[in-house]
């Protein structure tokens, strides 16, 4: 499992620039609503799927007061039925345990197994918070900076409508 200092190791190493806030651990946004009210942007939710087969994972990013019909989200994405993948496979493939998922997960995921969904309403904000690894903090960075943060990690992504 990759832990948070790899994240901010990585982070430094490309210049990106981030504020970082310590915190309870924060497994649901419900909770963690009450630490991010003074970071600009929007917090993200990050939900990890598995098709029906088995063999492709998922990672949909946005924003954290949205909510997301599992249903709707299996016609927008056309890949099929979706269910939650396991802790099992969140460790496989991410290195992360529930409650901390995150993009910054894609630092375990060296063979790029694991696509992305970005719901194209992250493009209207300045700055995107997520869990660096670990729900008892949230690291907050400029949009462009996580752009070229997911560059980095060369897992493919595409961006959709979600709403």
């Amino acid at each position: 499992m990759i832990g948070q200092q790899i994240v901010y190791d990585t982070l430094n190493d490309l210049g990106i620039d981030y504020t970082y806030t310590e915190h309870p651990a924060a497994d649901t946004i419900e909770i963690g609503r009450q630490y991010w009210g003074n970071l600009p942007g929007t917090h993200c939710k990050n939900l990890f799927f598995r098709n029906h087969k088995g063999n492709r994972h998922y990672l949909v990013v946005f924003q954290a007061d949205q909510t997301l019909d599992v249903h709707s989200l299996e016609h927008r994405l056309h890949q099929g039925r979706l269910t939650f993948a396991s802790p099992e496979r969140m460790m496989r493939y991410l290195g992360l345990r529930p409650g901390s998922v995150s993009p910054f997960g894609l630092l375990n995921d060296t063979e790029h197994h694991v696509h992305l969904f970005l719901d194209q309403n992250l493009k209207n904000y300045t700055h995107l918070s997520f869990h660096p690894n670990d729900s008892r903090a949230s690291l907050n960075l400029r949009f462009a900076d996580f752009m070229r943060y997911l560059d980095y990690t060369g897992n493919t992504y595409e961006w959709v409508e979600l709403y």
